[in-house]
């Protein structure tokens, strides 16, 4: 008697470990990710301070800790790069649209 129930109990292992596998019972261990964080994101203009800011939610099988963080690190060395040559062609442009040169304008003369 114990020798079938130990049976039955292993037929139906089989069949749930096969109806998973060929998908005809549906079990998906990869549900959708719940959020543990808000979404800061990047503004539309991003400074090289936002990058410090965002955070990324961790998942299994999610993303890789050192990538993301080697990523964000080229991305704030660029942006600070790109608003240091701003600030420079800002001060440039402001120093060369000074006022304009005053001509001498000579009582009499018209």
């Amino acid at each position: 008697m114990v020798l079938v129930l130990l049976l039955l109990v292993a037929m139906a292992v089989v069949v749930a470990v096969l109806a998973v596998a060929t998908g005809r019972w549906p079990a998906d261990p990869l549900s959708e990710p719940t959020h543990s964080t808000p979404d800061h994101g990047l503004p539309a203009e991003p400074v090289s301070g936002d990058v410090d800011d965002v955070r990324f939610d961790t998942a299994p099988r999610g993303y890789r800790v050192e990538d993301v963080d080697t990523r964000l690190a080229v991305l704030r060395v660029a942006l600070a790069g790109r608003e240091r040559e701003l600030a420079e062609l800002e001060r440039d442009a402001a120093g060369s649209a000074g006022p304009a040169p005053e001509t001498e304008h000579r009582p009499g003369e018209g």
